[in-house]
């Protein structure tokens, strides 16, 4: 089975119109074959929501899509513990030549473990740690 890792940048261009990336993220989206899963993290769902905080219209939409993603089975929401933190943190210390965030960092290493070699990304921090990001053209 397929397994794609969806970074914020995914989640914040569906649930904005509006977005630079929203045409690609809905093309991306109807494109994709089953079956696959799509692993996502709590960090990254705390940027999704601190992106649309001070709108209170999109601030609701991006309630309703988090709501969503956590209840969707299909899903997998990997929770932040202490482990990952020390984990993502390290990377993050470790690579000061990069401007990775510390949700990035996270994220590469939920992938490195899982094998996950496909991100649901635009971002470029992961192109620069070998992961193939499915939103850029």
């Amino acid at each position: 089975m397929r397994v794609l890792f969806a970074d914020s940048g995914y989640w914040v261009a569906l649930i904005s119109p509006k977005d630079d990336f929203h045409l690609r993220a809905l093309q991306v989206s109807k494109t994709l074959s089953h079956p696959y899963r799509i692993v996502t993290s709590d960090m990254v769902l705390v940027e999704v929501l601190a992106a649309y905080r001070e709108n209170p219209y999109l601030r609701k939409l991006a309630t309703t899509a988090v709501k969503n993603i956590t209840d969707d089975p299909t899903i997998e929401v990997v929770p932040q513990t202490r482990r990952l933190f020390q984990e993502a943190f390290e990377l993050y210390a470790a690579r000061s030549d990069k401007e990775w965030s510390l949700t990035d960092c996270a994220s590469f290493e939920i992938m490195r473990k899982r094998k996950i070699t496909e991100a649901l990304a635009h971002d470029k921090h992961f192109q620069q740690a070998s992961f193939v990001t499915l939103l850029q053209e």
